[in-house]
């Protein structure tokens, strides 16, 4: 499936060409000026060799000041031409990197059909490693043909001064490449797989630390862990093999620059013995015969640097080719004030499953089963494709199989029952984007106030990432604090007191009963305070709903329901 922003889904190559061509113009400019850097550093030995042959044959002050003058000016070039020209490359890295990273997070927030193959933690890395490696072809490729220009200047010079030094240059550096180009495919396979282990043992790690409490809950920790140690080993043997032929790629390398290094030395040694060349060539030659190993190093790693930012392209691709769970937003928005219809739904556990919420209706479904509970909060918060599911659901009028997430969402706002708890603020937590007018009547129904009361910083008091300083009651009370302020048309809010006591639930269901008076609101829980104080109750049994009245009246008519919220 399509969207407007992407006529059809980004390949790996797509990725590496959109990321050239809209840095071309700060490419441009790096080039001349890493070219600038480069011509000059080669230009150190050819003054020192031509200042040597002058030195001898014209002795004097004046070839002695304007040596220096030389010298001078070669340095401020390569000073000011590295200084700038890194700065333009650094700069067009750092943002084309965030503009990846900002399109791999988005699409990662958003549903997509069948689920998409990647997990958080995988979603998380490719945004972050795979961006970075992808932008920096920005930077190599001018650093590349920069160094190609440094040794072209030197060929040229030792030409002019020998042909045969000329040629040895040139005719080694095409040798060099055209090995290390074979060896860098290598690698290629290698990269690729490692990239993907190194993303699913961050995956496995985040999954692990989300689920740390309930998994040492019920015992699980251990084998959570031997899990992960299973992954995160996979990752070392594959690192390891590929640091094995890096080494020999870089080792192998580093030999023939020195080779070539060595035979353009001991040739303009033997020409200089037998008087081809003079004393100043023989300085000249030599000086650029050790510069050259550092652009040959960097002409080498170019073919390593162009496979890792290939694989990290066609990461991201994973992400941002996954289609969208839901079609482009319908002509007719939903009606504000509709309500919500769910129409003989089909899916998972559940089997026709039909009920309506009207307007400013509070409604509260139990369920027998924790699984169909689980089907229905997915179905509602638009995770599951339509192709996936019979009957319709219906926002206002609409079928959301009509509308966008982000209309869905303007709507609807369906609470996850374990909701992430940011790094910040309790006040940042609650109103992310600071336009909250509930903020706090929302603190106040969530009886969030004991948190605010308890620290000098009230609501700006600090939170850790996750929580960590909050217990499992207060993350679970600054979730529902958010949901609230969030002023939603229709909230559906499953399970919002699991790790509350009883008393706190029994006020907290009466304060946001009186909150959202006049406002849609579906719970999704067995909490008798929550039950009690809804405008109607709806049983959820074998995938569908079989009974519907107030808590009171199910509880003293109704067997099944009786055993439902009592157990």
């Amino acid at each position: 499936m399509t969207t407007p922003e992407s006529p059809r889904p980004l390949s790996g190559p797509d990725i590496v060409r959109a990321t050239l061509r809209r840095n071309i113009g700060a490419m441009a400019r790096g080039t001349v000026l890493m070219g600038m850097y480069q011509a000059g550093e080669t230009a150190f030995p050819i003054a020192l060799g031509l200042i040597v042959e002058h030195a001898l044959r014209d002795r004097g002050l004046t070839p002695l000041a304007l040596a220096i003058v030389a010298l001078a000016v070669i340095s401020a070039t390569v000073s000011l031409s590295w200084r700038f020209g890194m700065r333009v490359l650094q700069k067009a890295n750092t943002t084309e990197a965030h503009h990846w990273r900002v399109r791999v997070a988005a699409r990662g927030l958003r549903p997509v059909a069948g689920g998409g193959e990647l997990k958080s933690g995988e979603v998380l890395t490719i945004a972050t490693d795979d961006a970075d490696q992808t932008a920096d072809l920005i930077e190599v490729i001018p650093v590349l043909i920069g160094s190609l220009v440094a040794v072209l200047v030197a060929a040229i010079a030792l030409g002019l001064a020998s042909v045969p030094l000329g040629l040895l240059v040139i005719v080694g550096t095409a040798a060099i490449l055209a090995v290390t180009s074979v060896l860098a495919k290598r690698i290629d396979a290698g990269t690729r797989e490692q990239q993907a282990l190194v993303a699913r043992a961050g995956a496995k790690v985040a999954d692990l630390i989300t689920g740390l409490r309930p998994l040492h809950g019920f015992g699980g920790n251990h084998a959570a862990f031997a899990s992960y140690r299973g992954v995160s080993s996979a990752a070392r043997r594959q690192a390891i093999a590929v640091a094995r032929v890096n080494g020999a790629y870089a080792g192998t390398a580093q030999a023939l620059n020195a080779v070539l290094a060595t035979a353009v030395t001991l040739t303009a040694g033997w020409l200089a013995f037998e008087g081809r060349i003079g004393i100043g060539t023989l300085v000249m030659a030599v000086g650029l015969a050790q510069f050259i190993m550092e652009p040959l190093r960097l002409c080498s790693n170019m073919p390593k640097y162009v496979m890792i930012a290939r694989a990290s392209a066609e990461r991201m691709a994973l992400v941002l080719a996954a289609p969208p769970v839901v079609p482009p937003p319908a002509a007719e928005p939903p009606v504000a004030g509709g309500g919500l219809d769910v129409e003989s739904v089909g899916f998972g556990s559940l089997r026709e499953v039909s009920f309506r919420v009207r307007s400013g209706e509070f409604v509260a479904v139990v369920a027998r089963r924790a699984g169909a509970a689980a089907d229905l909060v997915a179905l509602l918060a638009a995770r599951v494709p339509h192709d996936a599911y019979r009957g319709t659901v219906r926002l206002g009028g609409t079928p959301v199989a009509d509308l966008s997430v982000d209309t869905i969402r303007a709507h609807m706002l369906v609470n996850p029952a374990n909701a992430e708890i940011f790094a910040g603020t309790l006040r940042g937590n609650i109103d992310p984007s600071g336009g909250g007018r509930l903020l706090a009547e929302a603190v106040e129904a969530s009886l969030l106030t004991d948190v605010v009361a308890l620290h000098r910083d009230g609501l700006d008091h600090a939170v850790r990432d996750r929580g960590a300083n909050l217990s499992g009651g207060q993350r679970q009370r600054l979730s529902l604090a958010r949901a609230l302020a969030a002023d939603a048309e229709i909230l559906v809010l499953p399970d919002p007191t699991t790790a509350v006591d009883a008393v706190t639930e029994q006020l907290i269901a009466r304060n946001v009963a009186a909150l959202r008076r006049g406002r849609t609101t579906v719970v999704i829980t067995s909490s008798p305070a929550f039950l009690d104080a809804a405008d109607r109750v709806l049983l959820l049994d074998e995938g569908t709903i079989v009974a519907e009245d107030t808590h009171r009246n199910l509880l003293a008519g109704n067997e099944t329901y009786r055993a439902t919220v009592s157990r």
